[in-house]
């Protein structure tokens, strides 16, 4: 399935494609287009996008929209989605003191890495491993 989202892909945008590609399609291929039209002329799922499902709902980030969308329900990411959320809306909503490591990781490697593909294929070991230790305390 393609999934379309903005490129230079931060926080958000690389956790919603490490949850997709884990989690809700094993065989995912992403995209990126500047805004939800673009995605829909490439006829694939927007997320991460102004006025798309798969984005910013109800107070929610992309990320946990998708995991709302798709009924995942596990402590380990429920973490996760704490961290990604205080570091993308940076409204300290759930006081994440990880949130902000979170983010300048990164940020940082979205500037050493600039393209788009490599760092979601980078990033995903930053969230595994997050989900790894997650999972190994129990919550």
């Amino acid at each position: 399935m393609l999934w379309v989202t903005r490129p230079r892909p931060h926080i958000d945008r690389t956790a919603c494609a490490w949850l997709i590609r884990r989690f809700v399609d094993p065989e995912p291929t992403f995209a990126f287009a500047s805004d939800a039209d673009a995605a829909a002329r490439l006829s694939g799922t927007p997320f991460d996008m102004r006025g798309v499902a798969l984005g910013h709902q109800e107070g929610r980030c992309s990320f946990e929209s998708i995991l709302h969308e798709y009924l995942l329900d596990d402590p380990a990411l429920r973490e996760i989605a704490v961290m990604v959320h205080d570091a993308d809306l940076d409204d300290e909503r759930f006081g994440s003191p990880e949130a902000p490591g979170l983010d300048v990781v990164v940020r940082g490697l979205g500037l050493v890495i600039p393209d788009d593909h490599e760092l979601l294929t980078v990033t995903d070991r930053v969230y595994d491993g997050l989900y790894a230790w997650f999972r190994g305390l129990g919550s």
